[in-house]
């Protein structure tokens, strides 16, 4: 008895449904890339090493050469071509633009959707390697330097363009932070003038 190699599958991908064949050892990178034409995310060692290829899954961060794509079926998949609302840029776009966080740019697909998982892992107070208080009562620590470069870090820049990396993150995350501030303020006026 043989078994069958090959499953059509329906991907979620930034918000729009695909429904195609997939071989069962196409990766998500190759099913995005060759066969949706999305090649904003790009190929790089292929070994999971680079990040030039880190998608959103879920919200989560994800090398997609390492996720096959018949996995990531009835998951949400979020690519660089994704991140935008409409025709304004993510704040992490505007910050990479902005300070200069690109060079070549054949990274910053990755090191974008890469930042926008770490400034969302971060708010939801997930510890880092150097995290010096994982439970903090005030809330998340500070999003310092050290603490953007150890969660940036399986996202390589061969043209070294980590110090503008890093700010653009940086203020990208201060950005959100005040973003998130005012929201919660109107919500609570909100509440208020209902009660």
């Amino acid at each position: 008895m043989t078994s069958s190699t090959s499953s059509v599958i329906t991907l979620k991908i930034n918000g729009e449904k695909y429904t195609l064949p997939v071989d069962h050892r196409t990766t998500l990178l190759d099913a995005l890339r060759e066969r949706l034409d999305l090649t904003g995310t790009k190929k790089g060692c292929d070994q999971g090493q680079c990040g030039a290829c880190t998608v959103l899954l879920d919200g989560r961060r994800a090398v997609a050469c390492l996720q096959l794509a018949v996995a990531a079926e009835n998951r949400e998949v979020t690519t660089i071509e994704g991140v935008a609302d409409g025709d304004g840029l993510h704040p992490v776009q505007q910050a990479f633009l902005d300070l200069d966080g690109y060079q070549c740019g054949y990274c910053t697909p990755g090191q974008i959707c890469s930042a926008i998982g770490v400034i969302e892992e971060h708010a939801a107070g997930w510890p880092s390697a150097v995290t010096e208080d994982v439970h903090p009562e005030a809330g998340p620590p500070l999003l310092t330097a050290d603490e953007i470069r150890e969660r940036m870090s399986g996202n390589l820049c061969r043209c070294g363009a980590y110090v503008s990396i890093v700010e653009a993150v940086a203020r990208a995350a201060q950005a959100k932070a005040r973003t998130d501030e005012r929201r919660t303020t109107a919500d609570a006026g909100a509440k208020e003038a209902a009660a």
